[in-house]
């Protein structure tokens, strides 16, 4: 059931509720539910706005099998794990079905025209009917068949699905999903044994399961659903990957204790009669009057107006007076207090009559009642009506005037002829007598007692319904006291009735062919309940999916009647999907051996194992049991009892869903303890300690350093340890400094950071902040095998050190629960000595030839310049056109209407930091544009030429305007436009997903030759046996799940890895490529796309022909290429630089070469090697030239120069490394020219040979840096050596190092370095030269790669300080040469 809009208002309201799923901080759940329907939902129909989307039926079935995986992976139930489908549903849910299902059919019906009107070409495939997912097609029957396989290979093959019990209630079993999931919980419940401690996972799509989880009064429930994103185009493509989903788990623990504060203030008035099990029923009652799938909302109650907190407050005020909480006649009470609201709101809408009377001079008329009656109050409703009643006593007191008395005789007048009307027009009766609004009470009451008996004890009554569109209004619901409400039971409708009850016409290819003229046939007796056009009312609401949807309600005794005639047609196949069947159970039994044959052969393979079935009952006499208050806090389950606050409602604006709320929040203030805490009493307490964090959300933390702003205690370890010191035998190792005036600022902007997190993100007050903790976030658990033979699971923390609050930290005492042996007893475990182990290890793909030339595969993008130059355009209609476009109706001076259509390519992303893959690209200052944009651009130019010339003529303006593009007369702008966005949906573009600018991806047509590559060599293994020691060979456990297995690998494009987690839909141990890196400001958060060596079920297309792709985060894989990197002693082969051969006598076999860039991004292009032995006379000069720079590194003997190399024939197979190479290819040809130019011009070889060093020194230094500045740190190339004959052997290492010896050579310092960290954790580095240039790198992650970005800025800064000195002496040739200065002009004094 769905309450529109509540979800949202209810996690407003109450900020804390809802927190991030992260893997290693999900509580143990013992049982979880899945409502499968929204899942369905998702993974067959994503997109709805799209005509053009088609998917098969075995993808549907696919995604569903990888999206139950997931869920099933996040939440590792211990106990039971319940899959519920929509069954048949009571005929108060039909009603709303039907509406629901004529409404889709109708809007995809106008969407189809509207495209088929622009003409668009649809695909000749059928689409998916949404309408399906109902019980009793041939679909769900087919689901019903492929969920069974499912369970069974799960079963059969998961280890972790081998402990639950597994519970599938299909289509066939009657009951809405998340109703039959609580009657299982209710039936555990009424069990003798049943523990009251069971912790529950629900997960589901729908609002009313905050209420649902409620009427279980269990204390450890959470909620988990997809985080929701409120004010997102419908047109934009939702995102299906479960991988790219941030799900939120809503804590009900959370939710009862926030329920408490908003009704605190009935403890001061009832005193010791509190009872918040009591409140919280009351709660769930007063959530039904603002309307749910079963009775409509009552008159102005909107929940986007405060209805909810009228709802609140009025029974604040009225509960003292009763004896007890809610029932039937303190509900009279109630609504007979919340009706005072309907007369405060009609006297607002009674002043505006007054006013509009005063204008046209007439009395009030019905008509205009009519409108008013339609009209909803766009402002909050006035909460002052709760007092109305006092006032008028007030009023009574004193002598009224006849005047007044006159007017409320006509208020009362005109309020009851308001609601007349409103019955007149909405419910379309003549006369509105007492006798109908006694009906409409009852009516009402009636539905309220069904959903209340329907939430605690299930279904009473299968054929009850509200027989209304509207609901009464408050102020004639009364005399209720004296009702009897009473219902009969009754039976479910057969599936097949309920299709004929719920379908429209457009869908009756869904029904038996015998049912199907019942929907068309003039002549059927139902014809009338299958309306093909049919209004809507938006009844006040604002979407246009919240309207009523007016089409009359199905007679059941006409329906089955009908229907009656035609039952002995049915096939033998649809008589067996028109029945209803109980829920099955399965459970694991190694001892059976069936085969279970799949139903779908060409996708999944036939499995081993049978799983009995058998029949699950509730028990109809379940008792509700009570919570058990001395039950254990569990870790996971938050509360916000940790640390003192005080609670208060206030419009703070709390961002929840991306935007400030509107509303009121429950503001919590932390109030701490009256002592001071000072700095060196918490570091006592807590440096080198576990401490739990991030309050009320709590996440386990180690505490490295506390500071207050002046001192800072922080731990002194060696690097890499990460010890915690909960023994007062070992103390931790601390030490005290002072922090300097930057770090002071960088503390407040930590504390200040910090504030307005909590203020604007979770609705607390941390008023000021005196000391900061430095932690490291908990990432998991790992087994650590001792020296005396001890296998110890020990926490795992993250790198990364972040600030909290200490009024936000909890030291809470743990007790962890004895799991028993680690592993299995019937198994030895290994403590000592080796391993033999015998490994299939298949050969490697050979991509160092792919990674050389992927300069031919990739996309090449170019600057927007260059496309305006050959566009013959200007760059800014390049950059304009690239994003939005918005037109407007109307002319700039004389707009008409806010209606604007976005006209634009839309293939960059500033805000959002998104590109288009294949068509644009970020850069850190600027956006590249591939060929296909230049001839989309060339296409719009000369289809659309005046909007190009309006747009360059007002560049100034945001929106442009039809009038005043087409300003002639016979020129229909709003055609012009629509020919323009149809042009635009019918190009290939707008269909392309859009990645993040962080994501760095290899193009398809690379991939595309991994994919050729891998099929090369995938048939090859071979065994190899290894001794080994046993902590060298990693076994995937469950525990360890979330933990990195190598923290200090590094992950680069092209790289070969591993899949190391069991239970998971990548099957374990299978090898592949990353394609992709999709950063994160977190380690844990990175995913890496991957193409797989082989297909798997659950596999994702990722710009790749089969799915095989999936993206993983570092937790999930071995890094195989980063083994080969840092394994110097080793001769495998890399996937950066291609191996040079054995037999190169002038190659050291020891040192790992860098290589060349291999990233997509890179502009740079490797090129083929020749041997050094190879080169001509004149290369071999050049080379010449080089020598004699005499650059040096550090303290190194600089050799003397050799002679000037002599042409030579000679020649051997000894390969040029690719830096030598890069230095060579700057052109033989072009320099002889350059010296021949020189020395013509100046006639002064001395003078010209200095300058030639000189330049081919910074051009050669820019060509290496420029080569290596893309390179992923760790890969450098080898440093500059002195020249000799072994001249290749010799060239630049990291940009820090080639940076100091440019410094040494040029008679200077070293380089003076320094770091500035962001509140983001991004770092820059800051470089001080002894010339006094100072040059500021780009924001990095690491220190490392800020400092080698920062430094090759100081190079290019160097060469062109040095380019210009060479410029400035040439202008004193004469006065060189009579100072007989020679080579000293490259010196170190002058260069």
């Amino acid at each position: 059931m769905g309450v529109p809009k509540f979800y949202r208002w209810i996690s407003e309201r109450y900020p804390c509720l809802s927190e991030v799923v992260k893997e290693h901080q999900i509580p143990e759940f013992d049982n979880l539910y899945l409502d499968m329907n929204g899942i369905i939902h998702q993974c067959s129909h994503p997109n709805d706005e799209d005509v053009h989307f088609r998917i098969s039926e075995e993808k549907i079935f696919a995604d569903i099998f990888h999206y139950l995986e997931v869920l099933f992976r996040i939440i590792k139930p211990r106990k039971v794990f319940f899959m519920a489908v929509d069954g048949v549903a009571p005929r108060a849910k039909m009603n709303q079905q039907r509406g629901r299902r004529f409404r889709s059919a109708k809007e995809a019906e106008e969407k189809i025209k509207k495209a088929l009107d622009k003409g668009e070409v649809l695909p000749t495939e059928a689409r998916f009917d949404s309408n399906c997912i109902t019980p009793g097609t041939d679909f769900m029957a087919r689901l019903q068949e492929q969920l069974k396989y499912f369970v069974y290979n799960k079963l059969s093959t998961d280890k972790m699905w081998q402990k639950v019990k597994v519970y599938l209630s299909g289509h066939e079993t009657p009951g809405e999903g998340e109703h039959k999931i609580m009657e299982f919980i209710r039936a555990e419940k009424a069990k003798p044994g049943h523990n009251p401690n069971t912790r529950h996972c629900l997960y589901g799509l729908d609002a009313d399961l905050i209420m649902l989880g409620l009427t279980s009064h269990e204390p450890n429930f959470s909620l988990l659903r997809e985080e929701v994103r409120f004010g997102g185009k419908k047109s934009q493509k939702r995102i299906t990957a479960p991988e790219e989903t941030t799900f939120h788990l809503l804590h009900l623990s959370l939710m009862r204790e926030y329920i408490d504060y908003e009704f605190s203030e009935l403890r001061n008035h009832i005193g010791a009669d509190y009872d918040l099990e009591r409140i919280i029923d009351d709660w769930i009652l007063m959530g039904f009057l603002v309307g749910n799938d079963f009775i409509p909302h009552l008159p102005n109650l909107h929940i986007n107006h405060d209805a909810l907190p009228l709802l609140y407050k009025t029974y604040i005020s009225v509960l003292p007076e009763w004896n007890g909480h809610l029932n039937l006649r303190n509900f009279e009470k109630y609504l007979e207090k919340l009706s005072e609201f309907d007369r405060e709101h009609f006297s607002e809408v009674f002043v505006d009559l007054k006013w509009f009377e005063s204008k046209v001079g007439n009395k009030y008329l019905n008509e205009a009642a009519g409108l008013a009656a339609e009209k909803e109050a766009d402002s909050a409703l006035c909460l002052a009506a709760l007092s109305s009643s006092e006032r008028m006593t007030g009023e009574g007191k004193g002598t009224v005037a006849d005047e007044e008395e006159e007017e409320d005789d006509i208020f009362e007048t005109e309020f009851r002829q308001y609601k007349r009307t409103y019955y007149m027009t909405k419910m379309g009766v003549d006369v509105v007598s007492d006798e109908f609004l006694a009906t409409q009470a009852r009516c009402y009451v009636e539905g309220i007692q069904w959903i209340l008996h329907y939430y605690y004890h299930g279904v009473q009554s299968w054929s009850w319904y509200y027989p209304y569109h509207y609901a009464p209004f408050l102020s004639d619901i009364k005399n209720l006291s004296e009702l009897k409400l009473t219902f009969d039971l009754g039976t479910p409708f057969m599936p097949f009735q309920q299709l004929l009850a719920v379908l429209p016409a457009a869908s009756m290819e869904l029904l038996p062919e015998c049912y199907r003229h019942l929907m068309t046939s003039e002549r059927s007796p139902i014809i009338e309940y299958y309306p093909l056009d049919f209004k809507t009312d938006l009844n006040g609401k604002q979407q246009e999916w919240e309207a009523v949807v007016l089409i009359p309600f199905i007679d059941e005794r006409c329906l089955l009647a009908a229907m009656e005639p035609y039952n002995s047609k049915l096939t033998q196949g649809e008589k067996a999907r028109n029945r209803h069947t109980e829920c099955a159970i399965y459970t694991y039994d190694k001892e059976s051996e069936f085969t279970y044959s799949s139903p779908l052969p060409q996708m999944f393979p036939d499995i081993i194992h049978y799983i009995p079935m058998d029949a699950w009952h509730v028990p109809p006499d379940h008792v509700s049991g009570r919570i058990d208050r001395s039950a254990l806090y569990f870790c996971g389950f938050p509360t916000l009892q940790h640390i003192k606050h005080k609670v208060r409602s206030k419009k703070s604006g709390v961002v929840v869903f991306q935007q400030s709320s509107r509303g009121e929040n429950m503001m919590l203030e932390i109030t701490g303890s009256d002592a001071e805490t000072t700095c060196d009493e918490v570091a006592a307490q807590t440096v080198g300690k576990s401490i739990f964090v991030n309050w009320p959300h709590l996440e386990e933390a180690r505490i490295v350093a506390v500071s207050d702003g002046e001192t800072k205690f922080s731990l002194e370890e060696p690097p890499g340890v990460q010890r915690v010191y909960d023994r007062p035998s070992t103390p931790p190792p601390t030490k005290v400094t002072c922090l300097s005036d930057k770090e002071q600022k960088d503390w407040l902007k930590d504390v200040q950071g910090i504030t307005e997190h909590y203020l604007k993100r979770k609705g607390i007050f941390v008023n000021e902040c005196e000391v900061l903790l430095y932690g490291q976030l908990l990432t998991g658990r790992k087994y650590v095998p001792k020296a005396n033979g001890v296998v110890e699971l020990e926490k795992q923390w993250a790198k990364q050190v972040l600030p909290f609050a200490h009024q936000t930290v909890v030291k809470v005492r743990t007790r962890m629960k004895n799991t028993g042996n680690l592993f299995d007893t019937a198994f030895d475990v290994i403590k000592e000595g080796r391993v033999r182990v015998v490994f299939n290890v298949p050969h490697e793909p050979q991509l160092e030839p792919l990674i050389q030339n992927q300069h031919k595969y990739c996309v090449k993008y170019s600057p927007g310049y260059v496309l305006a130059s050959r566009l013959g355009i200007t760059s800014y209609l390049v950059s304009r056109f690239s994003g939005s476009i918005f037109i407007g109706r109307g002319s700039k001076k004389n707009p008409c209407g806010e209606q604007r259509a976005n006209v634009g390519l839309n293939l960059k992303f500033n805000k959002k930091n998104e590109e288009v893959p294949g068509y644009t690209k970020r850069t850190e200052k600027e956006w590249l544009y591939s060929a296909a944009v230049e001839e989309l651009l060339a296409e719009y130019l000369d289809r659309f030429s005046e909007v190009f010339n309006t747009v360059s003529r007002n560049s100034h303006d945001d929106v442009f305007y039809e009038d005043d593009i087409w300003p002639g007369e016979d020129q229909n702008g709003a055609e012009k436009v629509a020919e323009i966005t149809s042009w635009l949906k019918g190009h290939p573009v707008s269909s392309i997903s859009r990645a993040s600018c962080d994501l760095q991806v290899l193009d398809s047509a690379i991939v595309e030759r991994i994919e050729e590559a891998v099929e090369k060599t995938k048939k090859s293994t071979r065994k190899v046996r290894v001794t080994v020691k046993p902590h060298l060979l990693f076994r995937p456990l469950e525990q360890q799940q979330g933990v990195v297995p190598d923290p200090d690998a590094e992950y680069r494009l092209f790289d070969r890895v591993v899949n190391i987690r069991e239970s998971f839909t990548v099957p374990l141990g299978l090898r592949g490529t990353v394609i992709g890196i999709k950063g994160a400001e977190r380690e844990a958060e990175v995913l890496y796309e991957v193409l797989f060596d082989e297909e798997f079920a659950g596999g994702l297309t990722i710009r790749c022909t089969a799915p095989r792709g999936y993206r993983l985060p570092p937790c999930a894989l071995i890094n195989l290429s980063h083994g080969a990197r840092v394994d110097h002693t080793s001769h495998k082969l890399t996937a950066i630089v291609k191996p040079q051969p054995a037999a190169a006598a002038n190659f050291n076999s020891n040192r790992q070469l860098g290589g060349l860039n291999h990233s997509p991004r890179s502009p740079f292009i490797p090129t083929q090697v020749r041997p050094i032995q190879t080169l001509t006379h004149e290369e071999r000069l050049y080379q010449y030239f080089i020598t004699n720079l005499k650059i040096s590194k550090g303290s190194q003997q600089t050799p003397p120069p050799p002679a000037l190399p002599q042409a030579s024939t000679s020649q051997s197979d000894g390969p040029l490394s690719p830096q030598s190479f890069a230095m060579v290819s700057v052109g033989v040809k072009s320099f002889v020219f350059i010296a021949s130019i020189l020395i013509s011009f100046f006639h002064d070889y001395v003078l010209c040979y200095a300058m030639l060093c000189y330049v081919l020194f910074c051009s050669v230094v820019s060509v290496i840096l420029a080569a290596k500045i893309n390179v992923p740190h760790g890969e450098s190339a080898s440093p500059i050596a002195p020249p000799s004959a072994n001249f290749s052997n010799a060239m630049m290492g990291s940009k820090v190092s080639e940076l100091a010896c440019v410094c040494v050579g040029l008679g200077m310092t070293p380089p003076d370095f320094s770091f500035i960290r962001s509140r983001q954790g991004l770092v820059v580095c800051q470089v001080k030269l002894s010339n006094g240039l100072m040059v500021h790198g780009p924001q990095c992650q690491s220190e490392n790669d800020a400092k080698e970005k920062a430094a090759f800025f100081a190079l290019q800064r160097l060469a062109l300080i040095r380019t210009s000195r060479v410029f400035q002496l040439v202008s004193f040739r004469r006065s060189f040469r009579q100072l007989g200065l020679c080579t000293c002009l490259i010196s170190r004094n002058n260069f």
